[in-house]
């Protein structure tokens, strides 16, 4: 058996939501210091590179709410009511000058009566309810006020009465009236104790035409007829004293009784005893030139209900928002159907980043980035880290040949961070398949495929990054996280045999796992203690004997600090001897240790220069200075580097630094 509901919205034919782009903004932000909580919430406001977000949405609500504001006013009823006024008097007038068989007294005693008429509606309207009209063209006119008025408030309660109920006779106004007095009795029955569903049915069985919204029970019935009447309760909020003044006395003539409104009057009172919680008492300013009947006025009150809502629902500002509480309806009544469709695709991506297992929430409650994120997030550096590299003078995206060891006799497709010769037989015949024999044959990337190798070249690698107050301070704390992610996922994918530490020195040195180290605030205690770094360096190189020791320092200044005999930290600016040669010492320490030193230098300062250089060539090791956009792909590059000569390094790489770094 199939089942089928109401679809619920957005583009049937969409792709999947791609969560790499929200990810990597996500990312982003949380390597800037934000909690992945606020990031997320940033990234759905801001939206992606093809999709609006809550901004754009919260923008569009904004300035439909203006516009209906600037455009209508709430006199509409009133000139109408002017305007048939006016027709049925002129009418009247151009009768009483053309009928010579009426007496000339008679005729002036109408013409004085018309004459004097109050220049307001409201009073004049009253003045001529016993007036007897000599012009059949001008009671029309006249009885049609009185119609008029009847559907016009019946249309700020009920919406479309006021079409529904045009020409209507005197059998349908006694309809309406039988319907309010048995809605007048529902409504108190429900406050009194309660209605069954058995009279709910037989109400709407007999009333149901007056409701086209087909409600299902009482509470349905109460909310939309509670909505309708708290917006004609905020449009007469709205209206000038004058206006309402007017307004109040013209309601007496609907339909030429009174009747309507005491069950009006009632029904507003009952509903507001039944929904307190709806706005009665808010007021709109409408500035505009176009007049609106009470029924559009309640509609347009309704709309403004409606838009404040959802401006509500997009701001996601109290505890425990989601964009499932954005009322997609609303959103497609009130902006269209493109409105509803970003906000459910927005919907959709919120929902996924929860669900995929992207963010975590912790011990303490808070939402972290999991080790899938981090994963995800590394493969994404690490793809623009390849780009950079393969964008460079003679490079490409592989590294150099002939490192891995032993080929096994299989072979795999080549992926970014192979050392592996290709297999050229498989590469071609990739080619050739892909291309179904044409000619001539042309290699893509991903035709390659790289030999299999038994074993590699284990490497205790030691990453310190520079987490110093002048890091933060100088715009490069992320691209310093985005590097230690880069190289972490490189290793952590493509060599696994390679051991990877992170060590951050600030004040003091420490080391930390990667999901520590990317959540990082920005440190403002003064200090560069590299001395402390290379310390935890040695010790790390010391417990891996087998293994090449790579170190890779990224700093933006001398060392300030370094660690006494008594493990306090001893800090100076200007740098002190004393510090200087604590770190000379402990970077002797890793050359001893046959370590491959690359240091990375951020900033223009010529006495950091000069300094570093000196440092590098000292255990013959090398400099670079990159622009903070090619951090990532010098260290990634140094890496790969250090698994080879130095010299195939250079060949398949250049020189790091964007043509002011150097190797020493």
């Amino acid at each position: 058996m199939s089942r089928f509901t109401k679809y619920d919205g957005g583009d049937p034919l969409a792709p999947p939501v791609d969560l790499a782009e929200a990810l990597d903004a996500i990312g982003q932000d949380v390597m800037a210091g934000y909690s992945p909580e606020h990031a997320m919430r940033e990234f759905l406001r801001r939206g992606s590179s093809d999709q609006a977000g809550l901004d754009e949405l919260a923008r569009r609500v904004a300035e439909k709410r203006r516009e209906i504001l600037q455009r209508n006013n709430l006199d509409g009823t009133m000139r109408e009511v002017r305007e048939l006024l006016d027709k049925a008097v002129l009418a009247e007038r151009g009768q009483l000058a053309r009928d010579t068989t009426m007496d000339d007294s008679d005729r002036m005693l109408r013409e004085m009566t018309l004459d004097n008429l109050s220049p307001s509606t409201a009073a004049a309207v009253s003045e001529l309810t016993s007036y007897d009209w000599q012009s059949s063209e001008a009671r029309e006119a006249y009885e049609e006020i009185k119609d008029l008025l009847g559907r016009e408030l019946l249309d700020q309660r009920f919406a479309g009465m006021k079409q529904a109920l045009e020409g209507a006779t005197e059998e349908d106004r006694a309809a309406v009236n039988e319907m309010l007095s048995d809605l007048n009795d529902l409504l108190e029955k429900h406050a009194a104790g309660g209605v069954t569903d058995e009279e709910f049915g037989d109400f709407m069985d007999k009333h149901g035409d007056f409701f086209p919204d087909n409600p299902r029970d009482m509470d349905e019935l109460l909310d939309s007829l509670a909505e309708r009447a708290a917006a004609a309760q905020r449009m007469m909020n709205s209206m000038t004293p004058e206006q309402r003044q007017e307004l109040m006395e013209l309601s007496q003539q609907a339909f030429g009784s009174p009747q309507l409104m005491e069950q009006l009057a009632r029904m507003d009172a009952n509903l507001q005893a039944l929904r307190p919680g709806e706005d009665w008492s808010g007021s709109e300013s409408f500035e505009g030139e176009q007049g609106m009947g009470l029924g559009d006025g309640s509609g347009a009150l309704q709309d403004l209900a409606q838009l404040d809502a959802l401006a509500d629902q997009l701001a996601q500002s109290h505890s425990g928002a989601r964009l499932d509480d954005v009322d997609l309806d609303a959103l497609a009544q009130q902006l269209g159907a493109d409105a509803a469709v970003s906000a459910k695709a927005l919907q959709d991506l919120e929902r996924a980043l929860r669900d995929s297992g992207y963010l975590k929430r912790g011990s303490d409650g808070e939402l972290r980035l999991s080790p899938r994120a981090m994963r995800q997030l590394g493969k994404a550096l690490l793809r623009d880290v390849a780009e950079r590299m393969s964008g460079r003078s003679g490079a490409r995206e592989t590294r150099t040949t002939g490192l891995a060891g032993e080929p096994s006799g299989a072979s795999r497709r080549w992926e970014f961070g192979d050392t592996e010769p290709w297999d050229v037989p498989r590469t071609i015949t990739n080619a050739v398949l892909r291309q179904h024999g044409s000619s001539p044959v042309r290699i893509q990337v991903d035709d390659i495929e790289v030999v299999e190798t038994e074993a590699r070249t284990q490497a205790a690698v030691a990453l310190l990054v520079d987490t110093s107050f002048s890091m933060a301070m100088d715009g490069r704390w992320v691209p310093m996280k985005r590097t230690a992610l880069a190289l972490h996922q490189l290793v952590r994918s493509r060599f696994r045999g390679d051991d990877l530490q992170l060590i951050a020195f600030g004040r003091h040195a420490q080391v930390m796992e990667i999901e520590e180290l990317t959540g990082l605030d920005a440190r403002w205690d003064k200090g560069t203690n590299l001395h402390h770094g290379l310390l935890l360096a040695n010790r790390f190189f010391r417990k891996h004997p087998n293994a090449q020791p790579v170190l890779l320092v990224v700093t933006d200044g001398e060392p300030t600090a370094h660690l006494e005999a008594d493990g306090e930290v001893w800090f100076s600016y200007p740098p002190h001897p004393l510090t200087i040669s604590h770190a000379v010492r402990e970077l002797d320490a890793a050359a001893r240790l046959g370590a491959q030193v690359t240091f990375f230098r951020l900033g223009e300062d010529p006495g950091l220069a000069r300094f570093i250089d000196s440092m590098a060539r000292r255990v013959d090791g090398r400099m670079v200075s990159p622009e903070l956009d090619d951090l990532g792909a010098a260290v990634v590059g140094s890496y790969l580097g250090s698994r080879g000569p130095a010299s195939s390094y250079r060949e398949h790489f250049g020189d790091w630094g964007g043509g002011r770094g150097f190797w020493v």
